[in-house]
């Protein structure tokens, strides 16, 4: 081989090795993820693990930056950004009926009495019906779905029955279902970004709140209130989601991979979150809040009427079928 031939030899694989190093680097994803709570949570743990797996998997092609405390916008604005491309994925759940009726099923008022019957539905036929409309009209695939506690009311008086209510002010997240439900058991629900609740409750702008206990605990509300009544009254599940902007973006091989990251999320949520269940009654009355035992059947004989009477047409048969399970 001449010189020249070995010149030309050379410079082509500089060349190639360039194009090479280019398409790799534009190859690499760095996905958004924001939620609305703190790095104390299970959601957060499983979005910080997700991340982990995926990176891994696509053999670092995939970074994933986990925003906490809504700092990537409240859960509308975050909603927005998905549209618009600003945000990749987020953890969201029974708001996304503004869209798609069908996600009211993830949080329906006494629906569920137990974490094994939720699962039934989340992972069975029913749930598969929820995922496909909202990746229809949402625009939003969810990827994996975590188990929360059952929602409690908590506030500055003990309340035992839908009676001591009363007027009382009460945030709830902004899905139509639970101001019906509210409405009806008679308090006065006020629809209000979850970043607002503790600064309102703070100032008597509200009076309570509902929300699991892992929430009333990492939001600090043992701070601002003092009872958590045991009202139970939603068990539900939310979704690690990611954009349908973003995913048609990914490669069938990276496509693969956010898949099977969302899978181990899932497993490893579910493993703390059973964890943290045992200790965290223990930890709110360190804090200084009294566990209120309530007229259990009072409210869910008023909140099953409050539903059937508001709950949207399409999802009626469902959610009778799921009152007589």
């Amino acid at each position: 081989m001449n010189l020249n031939s070995i010149k030309k030899t050379i410079l082509a694989a500089t060349i190639c090795a360039v194009f090479t190093a280019g398409s790799a680097l534009a190859g690499t994803v760095t996905l958004k993820l924001g939620h609305l709570s703190n790095e104390e949570t299970t959601w957060h743990k499983a979005a910080v693990k997700f991340g982990e797996e995926v990176e891994s998997l696509s053999d670092g092609r995939i970074v994933v930056i986990v925003y906490t405390n809504s700092s990537l916008g409240k859960e509308m604005d975050r909603r927005a950004g998905m549209q618009h491309g600003t945000v990749d994925m987020t953890i969201t759940g029974e708001s996304l009926q503004n869209w798609a009726p069908k996600a009211a099923l993830l949080a329906v008022p006494y629906a569920y009495k137990t974490i094994e019957h939720m699962d039934s539905v989340a992972s069975g036929e029913i749930g598969d019906m929820i995922e496909a409309q909202i990746i229809e009209k949402a625009k939003v695939r969810p990827l994996a779905y975590f188990a929360r506690g059952p929602r409690n009311l908590t506030s500055n008086r003990p309340i035992k029955s839908p009676s001591d209510l009363n007027g009382l002010q009460v945030r709830v997240p902004n899905v139509p279902l639970f101001v019906d439900v509210w409405d009806s058991l008679g308090a006065k629900p006020t629809p209000m970004a979850f970043s607002e609740v503790f600064t309102s409750l703070q100032s008597n702008v509200i009076d309570a709140q509902e929300n699991p206990l892992a929430l009333i605990k990492s939001a600090s509300f043992f701070e601002v209130q003092k009872f958590v009544n045991k009202t139970e009254h939603v068990r539900s599940w939310i979704y690690l989601a990611i954009s349908e902007k973003t995913w048609s973006k990914l490669s069938a091989t990276d496509k693969a991979a956010v898949t099977e990251a969302g899978e181990r999320a899932q497993a490893y949520e579910r493993m703390l979150f059973l964890e943290e269940s045992d200790k965290l009654v223990a930890e709110l009355e360190e804090k200084g809040m009294t566990f209120v035992e309530v007229d259990g059947e009072s409210f869910a004989s008023q909140a099953k009427d409050a539903v059937l009477n508001n709950v949207n047409e399409e999802i009626m048969p469902i959610v009778k079928a799921l009152f007589k399970n």
